[in-house]
């Protein structure tokens, strides 16, 4: 009877200590597995009110971004990194109250008229001209089903917004805005602003391709007219009247008369007010190749449309260019424009040009 005794406590001994060992491998498994794969992941869809981004170490390489035209290189598993750090140079310089006046707008109907909206897919998009903006209408009017692929949208009726399928975000209620605004991915993109410039004044005020005669018969007459300083030029508007009327902090006069036609040249900050507005992302017409990749994997979409085919070297920033056209300019007038778009640069981390300097 005493051995019975002992042998049965020497089987519970048994159980009791392989129970212990369980639970410890148990534990350790869990603990490993909590560290090795549940990472906080990093998020740019969401970011209101984050004071400073967090950068996950696991999320600085992307998964199978592929870049438009390329093939998959070194920089482009870094790209991730550089667009946190455009977000924070942003948050930085829009708590900069020396800038703030440069920086800062109201969200007015103005700002929500250049937000476009894709419900379905939780997107908004803020359109910026002269950076490639009609490449994305498109892709968001194939989004919203008006077209089955870019192929097939006619030229006419991505500029079209009764046609095209885009509504603004400024047609849904204060509610309904404020809704979009705190869940939805938000992106606009943005160029050297000088370059930016050069574009829109060659575009409407010289080759005007759409054939808008606004641009050369009401807007140009009216800045010859407050800005050329010899009264008998009977030339069409030059780059340096242009950059006058841009320069002079007392435009705003005119722009009230020119409408929304102004939308191709006011600052980044007037269209889109970054510092109000908390963007998902940020995207360079100078890298666009990698950028636009990555925006439409961040949206979620790079399963149901591509950005269109970039010609090469067309979103190259172009010094020589840009050196070409101020370099008839004085350089009073230079000053005065970047004084005027001065958060821009700093903003988006664009440099000052050199030939201010001098």
């Amino acid at each position: 009877m005493h051995h019975q005794w002992l042998l049965l406590a020497a089987c519970f001994w048994v159980i009791f200590m392989f129970m212990v060992a369980s639970k410890f491998i148990t534990l350790t498994f869990k603990d490993s597995d909590v560290y090795g794969v549940k990472q906080e992941p990093l998020m740019l869809t969401a970011m209101t009110k984050v004071e400073k981004i967090q950068v996950p170490e696991e999320k600085c390489l992307p998964e199978e971004i592929q870049p438009t035209g390329k093939v998959f290189s070194e920089d482009l598993m870094h790209q991730p990194l550089v667009h946190v750090k455009r977000i924070e140079l942003l948050r930085n310089v829009c708590r900069d109250a020396a800038l703030r006046n440069l920086s800062h707008t109201t969200v007015s109907k103005f700002v929500l008229d250049r937000i476009f909206v894709c419900d379905k897919h939780k997107i908004l998009f803020c359109q910026t001209p002269k950076v490639g903006n009609t490449q994305w209408k498109k892709v968001l009017i194939v989004l919203n089903g008006a077209f089955s692929s870019i192929e097939e949208i006619p030229e006419n009726i991505v500029h079209d917004h009764e046609k095209n399928g885009l509504p603004r975000l400024s047609s849904f209620s204060d509610s309904e805005i404020q809704k979009r605004l705190s869940l939805y991915f938000k992106f606009f993109i943005v160029r050297d602003p000088f370059e930016r410039l050069i574009s829109a004044f060659k575009d409407k005020f010289v080759h005007n391709p759409r054939f808008e005669p606004w641009y050369r018969h009401e807007i140009a007459p009216g800045i010859i007219r407050k800005y050329r300083k010899n009264r008998t030029e009977i030339r069409g508007l030059q780059f340096e009247d242009f950059v006058r009327y841009l320069g002079d902090p007392n435009h705003r006069w005119l722009d009230v008369q020119f409408g929304d036609h102004i939308i191709h040249w006011v600052t980044y900050v007037e269209l889109c007010a970054p510092c109000e507005i908390t963007y998902s992302v940020v995207g360079h017409h100078e890298t666009l190749e990698d950028d636009a990749p990555y925006i439409l994997k961040e949206a979620g979409i790079d399963h149901l449309v591509s950005y269109p085919t970039i010609p090469p070297g067309i979103t190259v920033y172009n010094k020589t260019k840009v050196e070409r056209y101020f370099s008839g300019i004085s350089k009073r007038d230079i000053r005065r424009l970047y004084a005027r778009f001065e958060g821009d640069f700093k903003l988006f981390g664009y440099r000052q040009p050199d030939f201010l300097l001098n």
